[in-house]
């Protein structure tokens, strides 16, 4: 009996007798098949091995699917597994699963694992990937599985397989000598599994519950290709040298102390660079119709009852009592901008009403969450929210795109979109969902913007439009955001009058461009690894003197850049010139202008740029205007 494979690409194919998902991909290329990690059936990912025999959606999945690079790395935590076993027999298993970018598998073992036994696991490894064992996977009865792993004394097993529910396919895959408890899917065999490294070890309860015995993690990534693996590794040294918080003490940018964990402490240097994406940012809202507004930090507990916070965000938030009346640090400006809408009456004339705030809120994050910059427990959100009538909708959203795409282009940063629908935790009807939903999707498609459907992943109250960074190392980062709320409007009963002189419900759109003004400047930080744009950074020039005859010649120079607002400074240290010119480049300075007999002589500068190095002499007012011009054009 013939049945029919639909592909991605719509296109369809008979088949008139069972195949498995391998044939399927060699009947479409043999280069397919070769390149093949497992495939999808249906929305289900599947051993290459799995057959079909009725009509299916199928995809064939490679290194280049995320689904595909997580069926290789689960792969490779059995793999790793494996040669733990093999070096250390007394060593029982918890669970190895596939994460970002790696894996990692958590043992209990008398021997103590060092980083002097990675290279040791490795090499086992190689030897067991090198015989090209394939993964073979059996479908058991509880009471086979609870048997089998009994006898072998796998205590964390037997507590898995007694936690499945009643009716649960239980399977094992056997890669080599080595069996293990597993859903799968997994690869044909080891042989694919060309390049790997072991990254660290950490401690881990059991389950994640800290009554429950500490085992040993073991991180590690995989690649099919050693130059992959090359090349992340290259990526990931690049990063430590990029890292912020490395960055923030050298730079003299922020710095983080006991006395207030996840509470950044800004310095002079860093308050210029926060203060210079401030005023960027009232300058593009200006320009876009917005009015600056500031509300309270600390506002009353029935106000956070009215809008949900209080019965789905409470975990995150603080409080305090004033005169026995419960009050919570703001973890959203949202609820402070609606009491500032409804301070007036609004007519249908007045919309789109568009108040941004550069608010500064407070959520309680778990001190191992904490990084740096980028998790913190307060921070500044350049919230803005739109009030609008349901026909403003599409224009306002798209008016936001604009305004988020002009400040990451700014930056030269690329980013892709994720429309979030509704989560598990959320307030309102699925029919008022569905048509928050659809409007940003209709809108994001009418602007010809490709996008992925996150699925459960918005906020309480509304979907919302993701916004994901790519910086120069290829990392993502959300930031800016969209989100569209029929549901705060209702629960605060705020209203404008329409033509016919009745009261109606606007809509509101919550948004942010950067998302957090304090993790922008990490971003930001590890995007220029600190180099920033001329008119970004707190020193944008410094003078130095060969001797200190030059000083007073490099004051007035100094002064007059001042008086035209270039940030410039005198180095008056009574060091060697090529020393000051390397910690003026170490302090990532972009102009280090130096001045001896010949420079005071002819009124030039000797000109240093940061990545460009020695551009010769120039003269003092030329030098001037080109860097003005510079910090203009936010070149």
């Amino acid at each position: 009996m013939s049945f029919q494979i639909t592909f991605p690409d719509g296109n369809v194919r008979q088949y008139d007798e069972t195949v498995t998902l391998y044939d399927i991909a060699d009947s479409i290329s043999h280069k397919l098949a070769k390149n093949a990690l497992a495939g999808m059936v249906n929305g289900k990912v599947m051993d290459l091995s799995t057959e079909v025999s009725d009509d299916a959606e199928v995809r064939i999945l490679t290194w280049d699917d995320d689904e595909g690079k997580d069926v290789f790395r689960h792969s490779s935590s059995h793999l790793m597994a494996e040669a733990v076993k093999n070096l250390y027999p007394d060593t029982k298993f918890g669970i190895g699963p596939a994460i970002k970018d790696g894996f990692y598998y958590d043992f209990d073992s008398s021997h103590i694992f060092t980083e002097d036994d990675f290279e040791k696991i490795e090499k086992e490894m190689a030897r067991l990937a090198a015989q090209g064992s394939s993964f073979h996977k059996s479908v058991i009865s509880r009471e086979e599985a609870l048997k089998h792993f009994e006898d072998a004394g796998e205590i964390y097993k037997v507590e898995l397989i007694n936690d499945l529910p009643e009716g649960t396919e239980i399977s094992t895959y056997q890669q080599g000598g080595f069996l293990d408890l597993c859903a799968g899917p997994h690869l044909p065999s080891t042989e694919k599994i060309k390049a790997f490294k072991i990254m660290s070890i950490a401690g881990a309860y059991w389950r994640g519950n800290e009554k429950n015995k500490m085992l040993q993690r073991i991180y590690a990534t995989s690649f099919p290709k050693k130059a992959q693996l090359d090349e992340y590794l290259h990526l990931l040294e690049e990063a430590k040298k990029r890292d912020h918080r490395k960055l923030g003490q050298e730079l003299e940018l922020f710095t983080m102390m006991d006395e207030g964990p996840g509470f950044p402490f800004f310095l002079p240097k860093g308050m210029i660079l926060r203060n210079e994406l401030e005023n960027y940012w009232r300058e593009i809202h200006r320009e876009a119709g917005y009015d600056e507004i500031k509300t309270p930090m600390m506002l009353n507990r029935s106000l956070w009852e009215q809008s949900g916070h209080w019965e789905n965000y409470r975990d995150n938030m603080y409080f305090t009592k004033i005169d026995d009346t419960d009050f919570a640090i703001k973890p959203m400006n949202c609820p402070g901008s609606i009491l500032v809408y409804k301070n007036s009456l609004h007519s249908y004339r007045d919309l789109p009403i568009r108040m941004g705030e550069l608010g500064l809120v407070h959520r309680h994050e778990k001190s191992g969450a904490l990084h740096g910059l980028m998790r913190v427990r307060c921070f500044t959100q350049d919230d803005a929210h739109i009030f609008m009538l349901p026909s403003q909708i599409k224009d306002e959203i798209k008016g936001v795109i604009a305004l988020i795409d002009k400040v990451y282009s700014l930056f030269g940063f690329e980013y892709h979109l994720e429309l979030s629908t509704k989560p598990e935790k959320a307030i309102g009807s699925d029919e008022i969902w569905d048509m928050a939903t659809n409007a940003l999707k209709e809108a994001l498609e009418e602007e010809g913007r490709n996008f992925q459907i996150n699925e459960g992943d918005g906020a309480f109250y509304g979907p919302k439009i993701d916004f994901h960074l790519t910086d120069c190392l290829g990392r993502t980062w959300q930031c800016g955001t969209i989100q569209l709320d029929f549901l705060m409007p209702e629960r605060f009963d705020i209203t404008y009058v329409g033509e016919d002189g009745g009261k109606h419900r606007p809509v509101m759109i919550h948004r942010v461009a950067f998302g957090s003004i304090e993790r922008f400047i990490g971003i930001l930080t590890e995007h220029f690894g600190g180099a920033y744009p001329t008119w970004l950074c707190p020193v944008q020039v410094r003078l130095m003197s060969i001797t200190d005859k030059q000083l007073p010649y490099l004051e007035k120079i100094c002064n007059k850049m001042k008086a035209q607002g270039i940030r410039a400074e005198v180095d008056h240290r009574n060091e060697k010139i090529g020393y000051k010119i390397r910690e003026g480049q170490k302090m990532k300075i972009p102009y280090c202008l130096v001045a001896g007999d010949k420079e005071m002589e002819n009124n030039t500068l000797s000109v240093r740029r940061l990545g460009q190095g020695d551009l010769g002499a120039k003269n003092v007012d030329d030098i001037i205007d080109a860097i003005i011009t510079e910090i203009k054009e936010k070149k």
